[in-house]
């Protein structure tokens, strides 16, 4: 009930604005629109389009209508995430080439919408593997407040599911962050230790491969090192390279797994 109440006013405000930007014949070929403008359309455009699509089931449907069934020997791998995992292969591209990785991160996104889409973006994929990284939007926010406690249940629940598809899980850690640039304030680091904590705990208990990240990652405020960073949350080519050498070490090892 308070996200529907948060939603509302949240559009009200939008409308207001966009009625504002109408009455000025924004945009025009005459008229610049302003920094604050362009954010008030993005998130009009962004609001409208989970409205009609909230999980974003749309994002992969044709490609994954392509994807045939495994070969007989085949380890397919299906990267499931937000942001970090959707960029990954446009600023690595030659990480994913010549081998059966599928990436299926949806920028913005939190665990809910994750859960929503793992069927038709995981389960039906077949894999042999999953990757899952999720976490920090909802801390962030991104859709609606968000306890740890329902970041949590949303984790185990994409577990549990691909476990019961026979789909080994690979769980991994979220990336450091000590603040987010579309959310300054929300001091995340912290949030992001606990988090982790119980992520490690829960894989150790259910006999999942935990994927550290943070670690390898994280500098001295518990944010993530300048080198590996474009903005303090998403990795740059060389923090892929370091995400890269774990994640292949982790596949490796529980594909060897009986």
């Amino acid at each position: 009930m308070f996200q529907l109440k948060t939603a509302f006013i949240f559009l009200f405000g939008v409308l207001i604005s966009l009625q504002s930007l109408t009455a000025q014949n924004i945009p025009s070929k005459q008229t610049s629109i302003t920094p604050s403008e362009q954010q008030i359309l993005k998130s009009y455009e962004r609001w409208s389009k989970m409205k009609d699509d909230w999980p974003n089931l749309s994002r992969y449907k044709a490609a994954n209508a392509l994807v045939p069934p495994p070969s007989k020997n085949e380890k397919r791998v299906v990267f499931m995430g937000n942001s970090i995992t959707d960029a990954w292969i446009r600023i690595s591209p030659e990480f994913f080439k010549g081998k059966p990785y599928f990436d299926r991160g949806i920028s913005g996104q939190t665990t809910p919408q994750m859960l929503i889409r793992f069927r038709p973006d995981v389960i039906k994929l077949r894999p042999s593997v999953v990757v899952i990284l999720a976490g920090t939007n909802d801390i962030a926010g991104n859709t609606g407040p968000s306890s740890l406690e329902m970041i949590e249940d949303n984790l185990a629940s994409m577990a549990e599911l691909a476990k019961f598809h026979h789909i080994k899980v690979i769980l991994c850690s979220v990336l450091p962050a000590y603040d987010y640039p579309w959310r300054p304030g929300v001091k995340p680091a912290e949030k992001i230790v606990t988090l982790n904590q119980w992520i490690k705990k829960y894989a150790e208990k259910n006999n999942l491969y935990y994927l550290d990240y943070y670690s390898s990652m994280v500098d001295e405020r518990k944010g993530m090192k300048q080198e590996y960073t474009v903005d303090g949350v998403h990795p740059n080519k060389l923090g892929y390279q370091v995400m890269e050498d774990l994640v292949e070490k982790a596949i490796q090892e529980v594909l060897s797994r009986k």
